[in-house]
């Protein structure tokens, strides 16, 4: 990794940062719109190409799997600054905006903004875990983990495990967790009653288009662009709050800036990927100002790289990262599994 650690931070004025972070907050209507047509555009004609390609070959087909995935990733981005009420002016606009690329993402628009929402409450808050937290933002203690039964260890281990976390359980999550509100309260009924109409419309959208081009060839395009696209973009939101050098904190001790800057990842990948990406790597200057959109987040991170530190991955750290799992309390760093078995 190229970042310092936490305590070598020279941060004296948050408000300061969020004040010029603020610069850059607000959309600009021809970025957004350029942003819609090359995002459902790329996707659509992608998706295009593959239909064609399998009347050749479904190996010549799947090929385009990732790139059409990428384009898939772009569109969340776009949905979740749309929740944020980033992307534009109107909250309406968002909202409908947000609506349509769920039927893309398989993502209930409202209820994930409501949850998501929380998410930007609580953030590497060792005391407010259990408050809308999953196992991609979540992580035990050192000491948590060896408190549990050995039963418990094999089951924590097992589900976080790289193959099980970031490739087996993220396209059940998009494709049948989500068609369920199984993390809305039931008092959030129009959350939950958004589930449903979500896979109404899906329901009614890709049993349109299975009756088009074959429930068969929907499959053999829509399954792995689907696939792809959610281990991408889980491994993400993952990388964004747990790494090595990120920070927790209890409650007493958690600050908003501090957890902004050190507990949220500048993940520095390609100029290609972080297009695809919509500029997400740029996370911490998003929890600074959950209103910039992702196409300004580029230009705020700029505008205060000189005044603060924060911890900076290569694309390599970022692949690395889902190892860490663990907060080791006293030494201030995530930790793998083997290090809490070595007392």
């Amino acid at each position: 990794m190229t970042a310092e650690t936490a305590d070598a931070d020279p941060i004296t004025d948050t408000a300061a940062l969020r004040r010029a972070v603020a610069e850059h907050q607000g959309p600009i209507l021809r970025h957004s719109l350029s942003q819609i047509a090359s995002s459902f555009g790329g996707f659509a004609g992608v998706c295009a190409a593959m239909y064609l390609l399998l009347d050749v070959s479904v190996w010549l087909a799947l090929p385009l799997a990732p790139l059409a995935a990428g384009f898939l990733v772009r569109i969340f981005i776009i949905q979740h600054d749309c929740g944020h009420g980033a992307f534009f002016r109107s909250r309406r606009a968002n909202d409908h905006l947000g609506r349509i690329c769920s039927l893309l993402t398989l993502t209930p628009y409202s209820s994930w903004r409501r949850q998501h929402a929380g998410h930007h409450g609580i953030w590497n808050d060792l005391d407010r875990r259990d408050t809308g937290a999953d196992i991609y933002s979540d992580c035990l203690t050192v000491a948590e983990y060896r408190a549990l039964t050995p039963r418990q260890r094999f089951w924590h281990r097992a589900v976080r495990h790289p193959l099980v976390a970031h490739i087996l359980i993220p396209p059940l999550v998009f494709l049948v967790l989500y068609r369920v509100p199984f993390d809305t309260p039931k008092a959030r009924k129009r959350e939950r009653r958004g589930v449903y109409l979500t896979d109404l419309a899906l329901l009614v959208g890709y049993g349109g288009l299975g009756a088009l081009v074959g429930f068969g060839p929907m499959a053999a395009v829509q399954g792995p662009v689907m696939a792809v696209g959610a281990i991408v973009g889980v491994w993400l939101f993952s990388v964004q709050h747990r790494f090595e050098e990120t920070w927790w904190a209890r409650n007493d001790d958690w600050s908003f800036g501090k957890a902004a800057l050190h507990g949220s990842s500048f993940l520095r990948l390609p100029r290609v990927l972080q297009w695809f990406t919509g500029n997400i790597g740029y996370h911490h200057v998003h929890h600074l100002n959950p209103r910039v959109p992702n196409y300004r987040l580029e230009a705020a991170h700029n505008r205060i790289a000189a005044d603060c530190t924060v911890p900076e991955l290569t694309l390599r750290d970022g692949l690395l990262a889902p190892r860490h799992v663990l907060w080791d309390e006293e030494n201030d760093r995530m930790v793998p599994f083997r290090a809490a078995s070595t007392a």
